[in-house]
């Protein structure tokens, strides 16, 4: 019940932050979220490190960007074609990946993470280095504008819902109580009967092709896509946010992407409020300091906060609760 009033919240919260915040900002926000939200269903509850989730976060915009700009392909459709694309991508490399266990797991999916990114380096389809440029919102079934910020606003705060309903459906689900087998202890989940390969591997698909949906869905807001989101460091970005959030956790996935990106994006702003306000010219050079400070921030949340921030904060709450009975 507790949990259900929080996600009301949140909602409501969601709904009105529009109205007080830029638009395109918060749309920003809620694509990173659903997309260490989809990491964190792979990491979190089957226990499984990927190294390149970047590659069906950035090949699903390049494919919904193509579709729209150059096929001129309806919104909705380029979403789901991409979405389609990575889950397909997902199934290759998870089919090759799950052969192993551990850090050779997490090592091949750089590895073909890193072809996909140097096949978007050379594609002319994706225009290499210049990205793809231009690519037109369109319109919802044909009838609502997306060229509006906030219409386009509540559209991403739509598919951002559905995808963390979906997840939390999957985790809840029989299905996801086998994937918390495998990742508590595997032999004694194959030992039970269950065929752990093919557990994986959905896994694996689902958390690709919602990473595409948050992917397609940052393309279609940002009007672009460019290497960056196929790069490594995407990928470690992702893991980022999901640690220092708190792994295994609905809600800490949302938070550590909302803190990682409101760091990238707005560091730069209180830097300058802050050289200005106290006198010293140093807070104005923490906007080029960016990946310094979250990376102070995860040495910090390492050592003090291993559990991530909503880990530890579910922590103290449960021992709250066993100090009073």
């Amino acid at each position: 019940m507790n949990k259900k009033i929080g996600y009301l919240l949140a909602l409501a919260l969601f709904l009105a932050a529009p109205f007080f915040a830029y638009p395109v900002f918060l749309m920003k926000l809620l694509c990173f979220a659903l997309f260490a939200c989809a990491f964190n269903l792979l990491i979190g509850f089957t226990g499984l490190l990927s190294f390149g989730h970047a590659a069906f976060f950035g090949s699903a915009g390049y494919v919904t960007g193509h579709l729209l700009t150059v096929l001129g392909l309806p919104t909705e459709l380029g979403i789901v074609l991409g979405v389609a694309a990575s889950s397909l991508l997902g199934l290759v490399i998870g089919a090759l990946a799950i052969r192993r266990q551990g850090i050779y797991f997490s090592m091949i999916t750089l590895a073909l993470a890193q072809m996909v990114y140097f096949a978007a380096l050379r594609s002319p389809l994706t225009h290499g280095e210049d990205g793809l440029q231009g690519v037109p919102r369109g319109h919802l079934f044909g009838l609502l504008d997306l060229s509006s910020d906030l219409a386009m606003y509540f559209v991403v705060l739509a598919i951002a819902v559905a995808g963390f309903a979906l997840i939390v459906r999957i985790v809840h689900s029989p299905f996801g109580q086998v994937l918390k087998a495998i990742k508590e202890n595997e032999p004694r989940a194959i030992s039970l009967g269950y065929d752990v390969d093919r557990y994986k591997l959905l896994a694996f698909v689902l958390s690709a092709g919602l990473a595409g949906l948050a992917g397609a869905t940052k393309t279609v807001v940002l009007g672009f896509e460019t290497l960056t989101d196929v790069h490594w460091t995407m990928s470690g970005l992702v893991i980022l946010m999901t640690l220092v959030g708190g792994m295994g956790t609905m809600a800490g996935p949302i938070l550590g992407a909302f803190l990682v990106i409101a760091l990238e994006n707005k560091l730069g702003d209180l830097g300058a409020w802050l050289a200005e306000k106290l006198g010293i010219a140093w807070f104005a050079t923490l906007g080029d300091s960016v990946g310094m400070v979250i990376g102070l921030i995860f040495i910090i949340c390492v050592l003090l906060f291993r559990r991530g921030i909503v880990g530890e904060i579910g922590a103290l709450v449960e021992r709250g609760r066993k100090l009073a009975a």
